[in-house]
């Protein structure tokens, strides 16, 4: 994806100096990444400006440092591994998102597994993994794919126009319902609230407006959470084969998930699994569709190469523009000599710049489904916050694009995505599509 941006500026920048405005003595002229209006430039543009980032012999600085507000950007590969996967030094809390959750929001709704480190992540890591068994998982692949033949079937039918809502949205939502055991008489209005919560997240709007969605947010949040813990409740006395039934009868080292935790994580596996699956279909269609010598080589072979084409949508798409780290200590990113990053400073961890990365992508900006080997981070740098749902998103769109192309192997986009400017997620709002 080309939403990505810079490093951070050297340890011996001028303190007080600022990108804010775009052409510091800091930033030596760099983009600035915390203006909203560089999030709306053309891709291409912003492409260009992170792959000069990458060009720095240090990383860019973002803000007032000398204030204590900014972050240093890390947009190369090897610095957003070595974030992700020392995380004793890059630590989550109080917040990976920007600006970070307020303290009570995180007391009134409990703190989302993004931003936890151990020994609390940890256990909470382990209860859900223990809950995703075998059964479950092998359940869970059976139940894509009914729902990915149903939704096609949707498609022959009727022949919607947007793929985003008919398909690409729809797929991930229901899989993950079916899976946690969300009856279907509520699911409508949990969707509703999931489109409310993050609708703007990362979103530059008018401060009228700025003023306004936050309230409106957290109450779409909060009536979400509130319909799972009364599942949760229920499923305590009444146990079911489902995921909510694990997660609140587990027993791992005496810990379960609480009414609280369980509503935290539903709300991640929506927000997070339906979000970034959704707007990686969206992303694959269209690439296949503006890049017809790929799509030929994948139907030519579609069993064969599917899988690869799938992770190739996902690092060239990388759903997730940015994830943020607070420094728990001075760290020289590198190793010895390299930048000096100060504990209690922040940094931001560019995941599609880094999947752009020349020094470990040959042509990093071509869409190759055959590109081998292909270590984009389009799910995380590794470390224990690697995403767990990568291996559903992955069935997930493998399954849908078998079936939509070998049924329907006139499937394209027509013009392209319509995207949100955003500096958080790489957010289709819709793509008209025909067969």
């Amino acid at each position: 994806m080309d939403t990505t941006t810079g490093r951070p500026a050297s340890a011996g920048a001028r303190p007080g100096a600022t990108s804010r405005s775009g052409s510091s003595p800091a930033s030596g002229g760099a983009p600035d990444l915390a203006d909203p209006g560089f999030w709306r430039l053309p891709a291409p543009a912003r492409a260009a400006a992170f792959a000069e980032l990458r060009r720095r012999p240090t990383p860019l600085y973002v803000g007032d440092r000398a204030g204590g507000r900014g972050y240093h950007a890390l947009v190369r590969h090897a610095d957003v591994v070595e974030a992700s996967r020392t995380p004793a030094v890059f630590r989550s809390a109080p917040g990976v998102t920007t600006p970070e959750p307020p303290r009570w929001v995180r007391a009134l709704f409990g703190d989302s597994m993004v931003n936890l480190d151990d020994p609390r992540h940890a256990q909470l890591r382990r209860v859900i993994s223990r809950a995703f068994t075998p059964r479950l998982l092998s359940g869970a692949e059976d139940d894509i794919r009914r729902v990915a033949t149903r939704l096609v079937d949707v498609v022959e039918r009727d022949r919607p126009e947007d793929f985003v809502t008919a398909v690409a949205a729809e797929l991930p939502f229901q899989v993950i319902c079916n899976l946690m055991g969300i009856p279907e008489r509520p699911r409508r209005a949990i969707l509703d609230q999931v489109n409310h919560a993050s609708e703007h997240t990362g979103v530059a709007r008018p401060l009228r407006r700025r003023l306004r969605v936050p309230g409106r947010g957290l109450a779409a949040l909060a009536r979400m959470q509130l319909m799972v813990a009364a599942i949760g409740r229920r499923r305590r006395s009444a146990p079911a084969d489902d995921l909510i039934t694990a997660l609140v009868t587990a027993d791992v080292d005496g810990r379960r998930l609480t009414g609280r935790e369980l509503g935290a994580f539903f709300s991640l596996l929506l927000v997070a699994g339906v979000e970034t699956t959704r707007n990686a279909l969206a992303h694959g269609l269209h690439l296949l569709t503006a890049h017809p010598d790929q799509r030929a080589l994948l139907l030519d072979d579609l069993d064969g190469r599917l899988g690869g084409a799938v992770d190739e949508m996902v690092r060239h798409a990388t759903p997730i523009i940015q994830f943020r780290r607070t420094l728990a200590v001075d760290h020289e990113l590198g190793g010895p000599g390299g930048p000096l990053l100060r504990a209690g400073e922040k940094a931001v961890l560019f995941f599609g710049s880094a999947n752009r990365d020349e020094t470990v992508f040959a042509d990093p900006d071509a869409f190759d489904i055959m590109r081998t080997p292909n270590p984009h981070l389009g799910f995380g740098g590794g470390g224990p916050h690697y995403c767990l749902g990568a291996h559903l998103a992955r069935q997930e769109m493998k399954v849908l694009f078998r079936e939509l192309f070998t049924r329907l192997p006139g499937l394209r986009s027509v013009g392209g995505p319509d995207l949100v400017p955003s500096n958080f997620d790489n957010r289709v709002r819709s793509l008209r599509f025909t067969f």
